[in-house]
């Protein structure tokens, strides 16, 4: 398909994942096209997205997260402008260049930088494998706010986070209880939340907003598909099958087989009573 073709429909539909509302997961990279996901992270700001002087996203709103969207390998420029702009000839962020590679899968994020001024970061996530057992917990600090401390437990595991840096951690799957600190202390300025680190997914959290006008806020993404090999892990199941052990399946599978059995009988019975029936009489 011609590039220019793909493109449009590409922006199409990211108009339609504004217009719904759609903000669901993304999913791994898994052919030539790039992957890119927008987050609005500018406080109390409606704005519209235009990419290459097209329209994409309208009304968005913060904290609103759209895509994934499949688009190829190249560069895209980005404009953020007011809400109901009659163009990007005024963007209040942008125009700026965004470099996406075929295969990749990437974040766009409109923000507020560490002194409050708006402005945008483009993140790469990571699709590495995880190992069997283990989620991805990455955080992403874009918020209009000095370093920052990671707290799990009330335990420091990421220190002196910056906007707009990133720091990522490999977790045993489960539930953590996050929470965001100004850098050195203890006491929450985000949070705590209960995060879900699941199996070969990566959880993004992302502090954003602003210290000073006590707006601070997180919101979440995720990447799947990066299980790595099984390693004899077993494979999950699902439907009437997940409902039971593997005592339950044999029973099922013996029912089943009783009824196949008992089935066929009754239908030997009544083929041998009408052939007795039909049979001429003597």
């Amino acid at each position: 398909m011609h590039r220019t073709v793909r493109r449009s429909a590409a922006l199409a539909g990211a108009a339609t994942l504004a217009a719904v509302g759609l903000a669901g997961p993304a999913s791994a990279a898994s052919s030539d096209d790039a992957m890119l996901s927008v987050l609005h992270g500018v406080p109390d700001t409606t704005v519209d997205v235009y990419v290459d002087d097209e329209l994409t996203l309208d009304d968005f709103e913060p904290g609103d997260l759209a895509g994934p969207l499949e688009l190829p390998g190249g560069t895209y420029t980005v404009a953020i402008t007011g809400a109901d702009a009659q163009d990007a000839s005024d963007p209040v962020i942008g125009p700026v260049d965004l470099e996406l590679e075929g295969g990749m899968n990437y974040t766009a994020v409109a923000h507020l930088d560490a002194d409050g001024g708006p402005t945008a970061t483009l993140f790469t996530n990571d699709t590495s494998s995880i190992a069997a057992g283990e989620g991805r917990l990455t955080v992403r600090h874009v918020a209009a706010a000095p370093a920052v401390d990671v707290l799990a437990g009330g335990d420091a595991v990421i220190t002196g986070l910056e906007n707009p840096d990133e720091e990522t951690l490999d977790l045993p799957a489960g539930t953590v209880s996050a929470s965001v600190a100004a850098a050195g202390t203890t006491d929450p300025v985000i949070g705590p939340a209960d995060v879900d680190v699941a199996e070969g997914v990566t959880t993004i959290a992302y502090a954003w907003g602003s210290l000073d006008d006590d707006n601070l806020a997180l919101a979440t993404q995720t990447v799947e598909g990066m299980h790595s090999a099984p390693g004899g892990v077993p494979a999950g199941v699902s439907g009437l099958a997940a409902a039971q052990d593997d005592g339950g399946t044999t029973v099922g599978l013996v029912a089943l087989g009783a009824l196949l059995l008992a089935s066929t009988a009754v239908l030997l019975g009544i083929r041998h009573r009408r052939a007795a029936v039909e049979a001429p009489r003597g």
